[in-house]
């Protein structure tokens, strides 16, 4: 097993998410996650990606499915279809969304070990 983890700016993110995992032309899982000023959000964001990835992994849901699916989630979004500051991830209609939802209550859980107030984290990624 192989995974590269990177911060990087908020624009150079495939579409618009603050973290985003795939596979490369090698095999190796990389995980992108935006810069937020705060390490232990960024390592949340981290968290939430290996959870989320390995779950849909285990249950055959693949990449390019769900990256797919936020692609068509982000223009509907871009349409006026779904709340601005919705999540892909939580969509009915996500084939990932148990997945989804499972690493967002370990990212919980963390959070609240680390003394990281949930409703700051997520303006900082609302800002983004």
């Amino acid at each position: 097993m192989e995974i590269h983890i990177k911060t990087i700016d908020n624009s150079f993110q495939r579409f618009p998410t603050v973290g985003d995992y795939y596979y490369d032309s090698e095999g190796i899982l990389q995980i992108r996650v935006s810069k937020m000023g705060d390490r232990r959000m960024e390592m949340l964001v981290v968290i939430h990606e290996l959870i989320e990835e390995f779950l849909t992994k285990e249950k055959g849901i693949k990449e390019e499915d769900i990256l797919a699916f936020d692609e068509y989630y982000e223009r509907r979004r871009t349409l006026g279809l779904v709340d601005e500051l919705s999540e892909p991830g939580f969509s009915s209609e996500a084939p990932y969304r148990n997945e989804h939802a499972i690493s967002t209550g370990v990212e919980l859980i963390i959070a609240g070990i680390l003394g990281v107030d949930w409703n700051r984290y997520e303006e900082v990624i609302n800002s983004l």
